[in-house]
């Protein structure tokens, strides 16, 4: 069984927001693969899906970013899925828009999103599909804050629109047991 879970706020007012990056890549798998999120258990939407033979749950966290670890850990302990069979996907503001990145493990590199799974899950050695939204122009923590609640352009939209496409080809890898350096080597 494998875990992809895309990180965001919940509710109408963060829906388009680059801090939601995360549920939009889940969002546009899902459309590609006529899917919707139509459960709700351990404060998440999600979904289970055979696919390719594999037990997958499409999950979307309803704690907001900076809790996000208590809806994976649950899931991860109550389905007994391990570290290495969960991609989360989410924002970066370290790298430019649109651009793409998979890591096997690692550090939280900042995100509280990524903070708060390492602390629930008791691990770092899960897979990250992390998308950028690059820095605001003029970075206090005001900007940061306004930059990551702010929806995309219309030129931002079409960049994130690839980018989007390109990680459902990666959910797609991933679901069917490609190895985090493949993923890599092919992605990065």
């Amino acid at each position: 069984m494998k875990i992809i879970a895309g990180l965001g706020n919940p509710g109408r007012k963060y829906d388009g927001t680059k801090h939601n990056t995360g549920f939009m890549a889940v969002d546009h798998y899902l459309r590609k693969n006529a899917l919707e999120l139509e459960r709700e258990k351990f404060e998440g939407k999600y979904t289970k899906q055979k696919i390719n033979g594999e037990d997958i749950i499409l999950l979307e966290p309803q704690t907001y970013m900076n809790d996000s670890g208590r809806s994976v850990a649950q899931f991860a302990r109550f389905f007994k899925v391990e570290p290495q069979d969960i991609l989360i996907i989410h924002d970066d503001m370290d790298m430019p828009l649109g651009k793409i990145r998979i890591r096997a493990n690692g550090k939280s590199g900042g995100h509280n999103g990524i903070k708060s799974i390492i602390s629930d899950l008791g691990s770092s050695n899960f897979n990250r599909l992390k998308i950028g939204i690059r820095h605001p122009d003029n970075v206090t923590e005001a900007s940061v804050i306004s930059w990551v609640l702010s929806p995309f352009n219309a030129e931002q939209k079409d960049l994130m629109d690839a980018a989007f496409e390109t990680s459902s080809e990666v959910i797609a890898d991933f679901i069917a047991g490609k190895s985090s350096q493949f993923l890599m080597n092919k992605y990065n």
